[in-house]
């Protein structure tokens, strides 16, 4: 499979693939991934169709919101990730505090294409992400594994971020592990 996959930023014209990707599926067509970039209120007061157009808006403001996998130019996994301070509800959350004033991309969000899950697609996708925020600029990527048997689990596996080279940097108020990854400049 992986020497088949390329991996590309959702920018431009590229938003269409991430539609028809989601639109494929439940849950990325429910929430557009939009979760963690609306508040709670407004997320609850919009439908499916206004947040696929608020994320499209992003994309045509070019404000970074992710990374996608690619098998034959199909999407086949998503990677949600871009600077902390475009999720206001993760800026928000007395739960998952910022850990101190550095300026840090985080990641979100994951959701792969059920045919291909167990294999290693998730870790693929986050080094891509990794890759990509570091090219913007990033100097420190974040992440919020949550154990498979738990609620959330589209953030991300501790082994996901384990296996990209992430490092515990702190511990949530709810006991979870915050991982940062540093880009070496």
């Amino acid at each position: 499979m992986s020497n088949f996959l390329v991996f590309h930023p959702i920018i431009g014209d590229r938003f269409s693939d991430l539609a028809a990707f989601f639109e494929q599926y439940g849950n990325p067509n429910y929430c557009w991934c939009m979760r963690w970039r609306l508040k709670s209120t407004e997320f609850q007061n919009t439908k499916s169709k206004e947040r696929r157009s608020k994320l499209q808006s992003l994309v045509r403001d070019n404000t970074p919101i992710g990374v996608a996998a690619y098998l034959q130019d199909k999407v086949v996994g998503w990677c949600s990730i871009a600077p902390r301070e475009t999720y206001p509800l993760l800026e928000s959350s007395t739960t998952l505090k910022r850990l101190d004033n550095l300026p840090v991309w985080s990641v979100v969000c994951f959701f792969v294409d059920p045919d291909l899950r167990k294999q290693n697609l998730p870790v693929k996708l986050l080094q891509a992400a990794t890759k990509y925020a570091f090219s913007q600029g990033a100097t420190i990527v974040e992440g919020y594994p949550v154990e498979p048997d738990k609620s959330y689990r589209f953030m991300g596996s501790p082994s996901t971020f384990e296996k990209a080279g992430f490092q515990e940097a702190g511990v949530a108020k709810n006991g979870r592990k915050i991982v940062r990854l540093y880009s070496g400049k």
